[in-house]
């Protein structure tokens, strides 16, 4: 008996037919249909899909994440759509589940989740060897890292400045880094959705006594070194240790999450 196949919304796919024609809206996905080797079936993307570069380039671009250009996706004519709870409005979706015959969710939370992932898209567009194949090397990132004992830290992770943002304790991110047991600071959850999950602060909150490190992400703000001296000088976080770290490396699932673990193993062990 076939094993039922179902997305992050609940919803169950067939193997899609021959010839399936499929959008990606996430960045990290695109990437990974790339590696699950479906680039003759891959018809659309994002401007934020940039990887892997040497392929995206002749793949059109359907607008953003968040401001998606509907009349051009529906002009692609696809028959898969994969998008992400985190980084797709609820409203885009809906609007693309009128005139789409598969929009795939996804909504991976941790680097774990990425193996069921790999399951979906390979189940889905039959590439089952290749998605096994993800699997192994991802599961050989997460042993190198659960082989090893990790100093607690506290870290705060920015992802925007004006105002300031960062991470709740339930995004993926978040659990990135406690793979080297970094936890993230403030201890907020923010719930499967919304804009809860990135709360703004201020560098003058209480919490902030409590934190060893500071990240600046390279994206989606491009922090730089120039953001790393000014906090550098800043008494409110005096004697803290701040830098910037690859924020594709953290933040992307999909196949990037093998480099990003390796990544980060070798950036907490400096």
């Amino acid at each position: 008996m076939r094993a039922r196949v179902v997305d992050a919304a609940g919803v169950e796919h067939a193997k899609a037919e021959r010839g399936a024609r499929i959008v990606s809206l996430v960045p990290s996905i695109t990437e990974l249909l790339f590696a699950l080797k479906l680039d003759a079936q891959i018809v659309g993307r994002t401007g934020f899909c940039v990887h892997p570069r040497d392929k995206v380039r002749r793949v059109p671009k359907v607008g953003g994440t968040k401001a998606v250009k509907i009349d051009a996706l529906r002009a692609l004519q696809p028959t898969h759509v994969v998008v992400n709870i985190d980084e797709n409005e609820r409203e885009t979706v809906e609007q693309l589940r009128a005139f789409v015959p598969h929009v795939v969710v996804t909504h991976p939370l941790t680097p774990e989740d990425n193996l069921a992932l790999y399951a979906l898209l390979g189940a889905i567009f039959d590439r089952h060897d290749e998605a096994r194949a993800l699997g192994v090397e991802l599961q050989t990132q997460l042993d190198a890292c659960a082989s090893r004992e990790w100093p607690r830290q506290n870290v705060l992770y920015a992802i925007w400045r004006e105002p300031w943002m960062t991470v709740a304790r339930d995004t993926y991110i978040s659990a990135m880094l406690r793979l080297v047991n970094w936890q993230t600071l403030p201890d907020v959850r923010g719930g499967e959705t919304g804009a809860a999950r990135y709360p703004s602060f201020d560098l003058d909150a209480a919490w902030l006594a409590q934190t060893d490190r500071v990240l600046l992400s390279s994206e989606p703000y491009r922090f730089t070194q120039q953001h790393c001296d000014a906090l550098g000088r800043d008494a409110r976080l005096a004697g803290k240790r701040i830098g910037l770290v690859d924020g594709e490396m953290v933040s992307w699932y999909g196949s990037r999450a093998i480099d990003g673990i390796a990544y980060l193993l070798d950036y907490a062990s400096r």
